[in-house]
């Protein structure tokens, strides 16, 4: 007895260390803690919580790792121990519940029943633990108030503690939550039952019937809602918030009063912020989960805005904003980001037909009134609609740019950064079209903004705008501009230099480096002159910025100069190719010393990048340097934790963690630091295998190493991208090593790729993989897929096209709600062009390489691609019509024989996709044309199987292809073999049809479909040569064409 007391001290001892401040003692209490048997763990803990005379911060601590013990390691530790030990620990467990006089610590033991039920429910939804539902009954109706609030917490933990026995008490389950919600003495009994109630209705989520069946159990929800929220506590509104995340379809009885509550809590002043931001998140959140619910309540939208635009109007006066030279992050806790964000989200979730309209007259007030404030809510809350709002508002876009215009001369400073930020957001939500119809008043006006001396911020913010704007501005409307706009940011330039020497101030510096570099990227060669008047200046900034404040400076000059570097290419820039790389290695070599949040990092990786592009070749040599710290980034692990939701609410308020849900009190999370570092890296490190070919061999092994297993890092699409994308080129790089090295990767590879053709849930990526697996076949080519992967592949596309069918069916029914209204079909059309369609189409894509590559051997997997591709190419997307024409063309030009009856199939298809009433718009003619080259291929190569004396005239009508240029090449030269062999129905009786057939070389010539070092523009040519040798003929060919098309023949005839 002695020896187990004193172990059970020692152990009192080790929990303190747990919680010292000090983290060595910490440490190493947790290490010590670890190596304990988990049996042994489970004694120590329970006698820890059942001694009440311990400390409290001790029986807390054990209270939360026994918990967490059965939630991470039940399946090791508790089925192990003898049948007596588990029953001790259940009675113990209920018992020292009954016993506990301290309310959080009871809580504490509630979470652990909880957890202990979790996993006493067996596969087929038994509870193993009867005495823990007895005990739920008993409690909840029981005298003592603690012992209530215990059964609920534990329902509230978990929800579906009743097993396949839920619906046998379904009854007694909404009894005991009713009574509960209804004990008027006892606030914190109704908030709990509350909080209990939406837990399991979001457990229910599927259940429809439930929701029917609780339904009237709401209006005592919404109630508390608001008792609580009184009490400082916003527990229940979180609730409801998940709610209309999770299963807003339950709150539709009772809608108008949920909303009515949300908004009178959201304008309640007397309430903290958060308490009032929550309550707009429920409005906010239907808007997104349920648009076509909410889109009935018109009366609330309209008195959200105001409330929205309220907030946003909540902002402090600053002395020091207006040349503060820090950025500081926005405050995302204060209402004016929190109203900004929802009037996004919201003008996004409800559509701009309704938005807009209740928005305008709002905003137009806020822009005329004297207090700065308003005009500052109002400008941003027009940057924050324009997604939204992008067709309502593209009509009035003109008055709107003219008024906001005004603004950039407002007196007060932080109005004039609003109206920077409305033209900045303008121009990237409406380009390119805002920028071709308002170029030269917009540029004037940033840069006579950006000359706003005295007030940094605003002019940083001008210069920000401008970028925004040279993004996506068309290179020749800026080409006029580049003089002035050049001229301007020198001077800014220089004079930010001098500031920056004697005051050290950066800010303003720092944005106009990146609008040098902006410009440079659209304006391209046309950059030239103007380089040397920057680039001594920039290598100055990299040489002498080194202080640690002056990092993101360094940087953005770093980005800017290879920007500029790229931007007027080789010959110019190698004059300061080899200082630059100097300046880059001196930095890359101070890259062990640099801290891992240092901005400088992933502005270097894409400078070598773009060098690289730049240098070509002779970037190899600087290889081994850049090598290192390029694969220590792409290599990063991000930090990752399941935890349950009592961890994750200690947990949230901790930096760059983000959470999802998983459910039944779990959640996942992930530290995002790094993340975009480590996808910018892997992104570089196809780059280099792209540019440098063989000269990267010797990295192809340690890369592929790298990509193959990201191609299942869920946590960020951006390197699933990347991993995918690398694959072909790596092959590519390895062919110099031979073809056993080159295969032995190919196996490395192929695997992956295809388990995460099958496994890739955004469809965006999925894509990117099928192209790339596609591109790897081509690269391999003949031989290099053995039945089991066609197998596996004929699987996945089965079950991409069955998902697709189900798609269809769900839209139907979605169709049949009773909330469905001409926006929920707008969604629907959009949902349906923008959703599956990739899928359908590069799964054809895939096939169509499968037929070019592999054949005739192919045909053995026909029963898996012919169907879907005779099906397809009458699909309603345009990009799946073409990949199944271009199939059917492949299949009649490689496929062999065995294809020759679904040519037969094909053509009145074809035919029909050609013939229709808009096949020659301008989103369905690169599917047309595929179409009218895959005629062309089957009578080409399998001419026995139609009749091509009925077809080639009409085949002739259809050219020339002028859109797709690799398909055109195709049908001219087909073309070309029929002129050759004097084909009569070509020609035409007494060669009739000689001036149709010099119209479609002139067009062909006039659209830059034939390019003229192709052999096909030589075999043209010499058509028109021949005819030129028969005088009459010839005069009567030319006379028809038009002048244009006349200088076409020329062009052709001087050229090939």
């Amino acid at each position: 007895m002695a020896a187990a007391a004193a172990e059970q001290q020692q152990f009192y001892l080790l929990l303190g260390n747990l919680l010292s401040p000090d983290n060595v003692v910490r440490k190493q209490a947790e290490e010590t803690y670890e190596n304990i048997p988990g049996q042994s763990k489970i004694t120590f803990l329970l006698q820890a919580i059942r001694n009440t005379t311990a400390a409290e911060e001790a029986r807390q601590m054990a209270a939360v790792l026994l918990r967490r013990l059965l939630s991470s390691a039940f399946d090791e530790v508790y089925p192990a121990l003898p049948a007596d030990a588990q029953s001790a620990i259940k009675s113990e467990l209920l018992m020292i519940i009954q016993m506990e006089t301290q309310s959080s610590m009871r809580k504490k033991i509630c979470d652990i029943a909880a957890e202990l039920a979790r996993n006493l429910i067996d596969e087929d939804g038994n509870n193993q633990w009867p005495e823990g539902l007895k005990f739920l009954f008993d409690s909840v109706s029981s005298q003592s108030v603690g012992l209530r609030e215990a059964a609920l917490h534990i329902f509230w933990n978990f929800p579906g503690i009743f097993g396949n026995q839920q619906q046998h008490y379904l009854d007694v389950i909404k009894r005991m939550l009713v009574q509960c919600m209804q004990d008027q003495e006892h606030p914190s009994i109704r908030t709990l039952s509350a909080r209990a109630t939406a837990a399991f209705i979001l457990a229910n989520e599927h259940n429809v019937a439930l929701f029917k069946h609780f339904a009237d159990l709401l209006p005592g929800f919404l109630q508390a809602v608001n008792d609580s929220c009184y009490q400082n506590d916003d527990s229940v509104l979180k609730s409801l918030v998940e709610i209309a995340d999770t299963v807003p379809k339950y709150l539709r009885p009772h809608l108008e009063a949920t909303l009515q509550l949300s908004l009178k809590l959201c304008g309640d002043t007397s309430l903290n912020n958060m308490q009032r931001q929550l309550a707009l998140e429920v409005i906010v959140t239907l808007s997104e989960t349920a648009a076509a619910m909410l889109r009935k309540h018109t009366n609330i939208v309209a008195q959200t805005i105001p409330q929205m635009l309220a907030m946003m109007v909540d902002l402090e006066e600053d002395e020091d904003w207006a040349n503060a030279d820090e950025l500081e992050d926005d405050d995302f806790d204060s209402n004016a980001v929190a109203g900004e964000s929802a009037l996004d989200r919201m003008a996004c979730g409800l559509g701009g037909k309704l938005v807009l309209p209740m928005i305008k007259e709002h905003i137009m007030q806020m822009l005329q009134n004297p207090d700065w404030r308003y005009r500052h809510a109002g400008l941003m809350a027009l940057s924050a609609i324009g997604e939204g709002c992008h067709q309502q508002m593209e009509g009035i876009l003109n008055e709107i740019v003219n008024f906001v215009l005004l603004f950039l001369q407002d007196p007060h400073p932080r109005v004039r950064y609003a109206a920077c930020n409305a033209v900045g957001q303008m121009a990237t939500d409406f380009a390119p079209g805002f920028q071709k119809k308002f170029h030269e008043k917009v540029i004037a006006a940033l840069l006579q903004t950006m000359e706003d001396q005295g007030n940094q911020r605003v002019q940083a913010h001008a210069a920000a705008a401008l970028i925004n704007f040279t993004e996506d501005c068309p290179k020749s409307l800026l080409i006029p501009y580049l003089d002035n706009l050049v001229k301007h940011l020198h001077s800014i330039m220089v004079l930010k230099l001098q500031e920056l020497i004697q005051k050290g101030t950066k800010l303003v510096l720092e944005q106009v480096v990146t609008s040098i570099a902006s410009v440079a990227d659209t304006a391209e060669e046309k950059f030239v002159p103007y380089y040397d008047l920057f680039m001594p200046s920039l290598k100055h900034i990299v040489e002498n910025a080194v202080q640690k404040e002056l990092r993101l400076l360094r940087g953005k000059t770093i980005e800017c100069i290879s920007l500029i570097g790229l931007a007027v290419g080789k010959e110019k820039f190698m004059q300061d190719a080899s200082d630059v790389m100097q300046l880059l290695l001196k930095t890359q070599t101070d890259f062990s010393d640099m801290e891992d949040d240092d901005p400088q990092i992933s502005y270097m990786i894409s400078a070598w990048a773009r060098m690289c592009k730049i240098l070509g070749k002779e970037f190899q040599q600087y290889l081994p340097v850049v090598m290192g710290p390029l694969m220590k980034t792409a290599s990063i692990k991000p930090e990752v934790a399941l935890l349950d939701t009592q961890d994750m609410e200690s947990m949230s308020d901790d930096d760059g963690w983000e959470f999802v849900n998983l459910g039944d009190q779990q959640s996942f999370g992930i530290k995002t630091a790094g993340l975009e570092e480590k996808s910018t890296a892997c992104q570089m490190l196809v780059c280099y295998a792209k540019e440098l070919k063989e000269g990267f061999v010797e990295y192809t092994e340690q890369v592929v190493k790298l990509m193959v297993p990201l191609l299942k890092f869920y946590f960020h699409d951006g390197v699933r991208v990347a991993a995918a994308e690398s694959m072909p080129l790596l092959l590519e790089c390895a062919r110099v090593r031979g073809p056993e090295y080159l295969t032995q990767m190919w196996h490395f590879m192929c695997d992956a790729l295809i388990k995460a053709i099958g496994t890739e849930p955004d469809s965006d990526v999925l894509s990117e993989i099928m192209h790339s697996f596609a591109k790897c076949i081509e690269v391999m080519g003949d031989g290099c897929l053995n039945n089991e992967h066609f197998e596996e592949l004929g699987g996945i596309l089965k079950a991409k096209l069955e998902e697709h069918f189900k798609n269809q069916e769900l839209r139907q029914v979605k169709r049949q709600d009773e909330d469905y209204d001409e926006q929920v079909e707008e969604s629907l059309q959009d949902e349906c062009l923008h959703r599956p369609w990739p899928d359908r189409q590069w799964g054809l894509c895939i096939f169509d390489d499968v037929i070019e590559h592999c054949s005739p051997a192919s045909f053995k997997y026909a029963e898996y691609f012919v169907r879907p591709m005779l099906q397809y190419t009458c699909d309603s997307s345009p990009e799946v019509r073409q990949a199944a024409a271009y199939g059917l063309g492949v299949m009649a030009q490689y496929g062999g024989d065995s294809y020759r009856p679904f040519c037969t199939e094909a053509l009145p298809l074809l035919v029909r996709v050609i013939q229709s009433a808009d096949s020659k718009t301008k989103e369905n003619i690169n599917a047309t044309e595929n179409c009218i080259s895959a005629v062309g291929k089957i009578m080409k190569f399998k001419p026995d199987c139609v009749n091509v004396e009925e077809v080639l005239p009409h085949w002739l009508s259809w050219l020339p292809l002028h859109e797709d240029k690799e398909e055109a090449v195709q049908t001219f030269s087909y073309l070309c073999d029929l002129i050759e062999s004097n084909h009569p129905i070509v020609l035409g009786p007494n060669n009739t049809n000689l001036p149709k057939i010099f119209s479609i070389i002139a067009e062909g010539e006039m659209h830059e479909a034939i390019k003229h070092e192709d052999p096909c523009a030589k075999r043209l040519a010499n058509v028109v040569r021949q005819v030129q040798t028969s005088g009459g003929l010839w005069t009567e060919c030319i006379a028809q064409l038009s002048p244009e098309q006349q200088a076409a023949i020329q062009e052709l005839l001087n050229s090939a």
